[in-house]
Parts: C-alpha cells; sequence; structure tokens
C-alpha cells in the first residue's frame, strides 16, 4: 500500500514538474505546494533522484529556496550546464535570481470564471 501511494505522489511530482517552461526553475517546496503534497519538499527530491536515465521530466529545473543547486559533485556541474543552456544565470555564489526566474504557473481556469 505505502509503495502505490509513494508511486503515485512521484506520478503527481512529476506532472507538475514537466509543466515548468524553459528557462524557468521551481523550488522543492513549490512543487510539493502544487502537486497537493504541502510539507513535503524532501519527497519531491525523493522523487528526482528516482527518475530512470533517460526520462523527459525536466528536473533539472527543480532548485532550492536558495536558488541552489541541492545535489553534489558532477550531478551539480550537470544540473547547472543544463539550466545555462536554457538561459538561467547565477551569481558569483552559485545562486540563481529566483525574482526573475522563478516559475510563476497559472491559476487554474474554473467554471466561476465563466459567469
Amino acid at each position: 500500500m505505502l509503495k502505490i501511494a509513494v508511486e503515485g505522489s512521484h506520478d503527481r511530482i512529476y506532472k507538475v514538474v514537466s509543466r515548468i517552461p524553459r528557462g524557468r526553475v521551481a523550488t522543492y517546496g513549490q512543487i510539493a505546494r502544487l502537486a497537493g503534497l504541502h510539507g513535503q519538499a524532501r519527497l519531491v527530491g525523493y522523487a528526482m533522484h528516482a527518475l530512470p536515465n533517460g526520462s523527459r521530466v525536466p528536473w533539472q529545473r527543480v532548485v532550492n529556496a536558495r536558488g541552489e543547486i541541492s545535489l553534489p559533485g558532477s550531478s551539480a556541474t550537470r544540473q547547472r550546464s543544463l539550466l545555462e543552456s536554457e538561459g538561467v544565470r547565477f551569481d558569483a555564489r552559485g545562486r540563481i535570481d529566483l525574482d526573475r526566474v522563478l516559475w510563476q504557473p497559472r491559476r487554474p481556469r474554473s467554471e466561476s470564471d465563466d459567469e
């Protein structure tokens, strides 16, 4: 039962991450909220780590709340390279200016918007 719940949560996370456009980033906590998993930022990290090689989910667009890459070593280098190829810039401390590139998804349109 727990495995099914985790897999379902991972699927929700992957759907949200797949919506992040090129040149934008989102934070682990932001992804958790948007996936309906409030307070589960670490689960987002676990889901990103569980992605199979060759996945089309743009994992590189997920960073920590300080605008930093949380991965170690060569994985961090790869993530930074992928983000830079999308036009995301880092400052001298290795941080992304979240005020400039944080993804702000549109609010889903509800039926009451038509009235």
